[in-house]
């Protein structure tokens, strides 16, 4: 007879500038399933941690959103690629999280990674919407195009750990952005699994940042970090989005607001949130002779 093997218990760490720390406060915190059993221990992060996290998602930007359209869209579809390969282990993960069923599961997974898919498929026709060619009296050319906010705070969805994690976080990085993310507090599972595809993908290190720990502490340090551009507040807390708003007024972050609790992620998401963290340029150039 074989001897009873050891519990061996995990414990998720911090994904930051493309390595995986333990939280500075050296805290963390027991994630269960839906029916109460054990699953894993996530970290907790610190004030000090979400500082770490903007450093290094500032330290990236200047690289990412220098790149290509067409190259930040096939890195991004390389993504997609990844999470197809470990379907199984986000079903299994969503099933265990969320108590769902695994034809559910299986159908927030697969929306999920065709959601990665048309985001990435967009990274390099932004341009072509949210640009234009301008008449302008004169001897001129004169061109607006659209650049991206920089360093983007995301407050991932409560109850939708992968889809509704996906919708927010891959239109931020398609057009350039860089983002901390602050996962699902009750659900962190599927994003620190995302931050373990993303850390063997293409995506450079500090582009893509994953914060887990309660929202109550990490949101208001991201809100009033003055190094952070933009804010989206899809999984906040009615409260705490009107604390974070406030918070961010004192450098003028751009700002989406947050979402219902029973908003529908599995719809079309159409070009909404591609265009919400950009910024237009216009440049004039004369014409020459």
């Amino acid at each position: 007879m074989s001897e009873p093997r050891v519990d061996v218990r995990k414990t998720y760490k911090l994904f930051i500038g493309g390595a995986f720390p333990r939280s500075e406060s050296g805290r963390s915190y027991v994630v269960e399933s839906a029916d109460g059993r054990f699953l894993a221990n996530v970290a907790w992060a610190s004030r000090k941690d979400v500082r770490d996290a903007v450093a290094a998602a500032r330290a990236a930007l200047p690289s990412w959103e220098g790149a290509t359209a067409y190259n930040r869209g096939q890195v991004l579809y390389r993504v997609a690629e990844l999470l197809e390969g470990r379907r199984d282990q986000f079903v299994g993960a969503i099933r265990d999280a969320e108590g769902a069923s695994a034809r559910h599961a299986a159908r927030q997974v697969d929306a999920a990674i065709d959601r990665w898919v048309w985001y990435a498929g967009w990274a390099d026709k932004v341009a072509q919407i949210a640009g234009s060619s301008n008449p302008v009296a004169g001897p001129y050319f004169n061109f607006s195009v659209p650049e991206p906010t920089g360093v983007i705070g995301l407050v991932a969805p409560q109850g939708s750990s992968l889809l509704g994690l996906v919708s927010v976080l891959a239109p931020a990085v398609a057009v350039g952005n860089v983002a901390v993310v602050v996962a699902d507090e009750r659900h962190p599972l599927p994003a620190v699994s995302l931050a373990e595809v993303l850390a063997t993908s293409d995506v450079p290190g500090g582009v893509v940042n994953v914060l887990t720990g309660p929202q109550a502490e990490l949101v208001p340090v991201l809100a009033a970090h003055r190094d952070v551009d933009g804010l989206d507040l899809a999984g906040a807390t009615v409260e705490l989005a009107a604390a974070a708003e406030a918070a961010g007024a004192t450098n003028i972050k751009r700002i989406s607001r947050r979402v219902a609790e029973d908003h529908e992620w599995g719809h079309d998401p159409g070009t909404a949130r591609l265009l919400r963290f950009i910024e237009t340029k216009t440049v004039w150039h004369p014409i020459g002779v």
